[in-house]
């Protein structure tokens, strides 16, 4: 596949990126990608969303044809969709986390761009992913207007997000959030142009501790501080007992999700839904 076939805007470049003209600001930390970069690989959160991801596209695969990753960051969930045998396009608008993509993914297409600036023709996607990305969206039924129009009938769009209003907190604010969504907002968005293939929660034993450690804090007052040393305790990097335990006690949800079997509760939803 030539991106210059589906796209009327991004051009090759000496880095292996394919690019377009930057017109657009992104609600991402501009250090966002970096500091995830330092974590991803021994994250238990983002093992187990690429566990969880994996198992709905399997689950609920999209027709034949390219998978376009919509803000696809540092490529840790595109990794894990081409070893599960799926052709990935990664579309990610910061120049940090494209060049991380590209190091990851090898020969994969990495554009460095926004959707609206990267201009794809209608239908050129069997399937796309937002994988935690619209709630970074101010207007996200207009960027979910724009990405629809890239499927054919029959397309699948495969979403993760974090959930439940009531858990919001000063994480949200530095994470560069508008939202919080449920099952019912989440619903809602996509009843328009969508039937829903899938639709969970997971993260269910997070539930407690978001509440308890971010959300109450935020309403009392009290302010996270930004970095990632205190991103490595949360992610359990260092792989200790309590990560292993709450690894023990997620591994069910993989489970679940494989055989499609909704869970009522969770931090974070998953949908895969099919455009009518």
């Amino acid at each position: 596949m030539d991106i210059r076939d589906v796209s009327s805007s991004l051009q090759p470049s000496p880095d292996g990126i394919w690019h377009a003209a930057r017109q657009e600001p992104i609600s991402y930390p501009d250090d966002g990608h970096a500091a995830c970069l330092q974590i991803e690989d021994r994250s238990f959160w983002f093992r187990h969303r690429n566990d969880c991801i994996a198992a709905m596209v399997r689950r609920n695969p999209p027709p034949p044809g390219m998978l376009l990753d919509i803000g696809g960051g540092n490529g840790f969930v595109a990794q894990r969709l081409q070893a599960e045998g799926r052709d990935v396009v990664l579309l990610e608008p910061s120049p940090v986390g494209a060049a991380n993509a590209k190091a990851r993914l090898g020969p994969a297409h990495v554009a460095c761009a926004t959707l609206e600036e990267a201009r794809f023709k209608p239908e050129s996607f069997a399937a796309f992913g937002m994988f935690d990305v619209i709630e970074h969206i101010e207007d996200e039924s207009g960027f979910l207007r724009t990405a629809t129009r890239l499927l054919p009938a029959g397309g699948m769009a495969y979403f993760t997000v974090p959930c439940h209003p009531w858990l919001w907190s000063h994480a949200d604010v530095l994470s560069g959030h508008y939202r919080r969504h449920t099952l019912a907002t989440l619903r809602t968005l996509l009843a328009d142009e969508y039937e829903i293939a899938y639709m969970s929660h997971y993260f269910g034993p997070l539930l407690l501790p978001q509440w308890l450690l971010r959300a109450l804090p935020h309403r009392l007052g009290f302010r996270r501080r930004k970095g990632v040393l205190g991103a490595e305790s949360e992610h359990g990097t260092s792989g200790g007992a309590a990560t292993r335990a709450l690894s023990r006690l997620l591994a069910s949800e993989v489970d679940n999700v494989l055989a499609g079997r909704a869970m009522r509760f969770g931090a974070s939803a998953l949908v895969a839904a099919r455009k009518r």
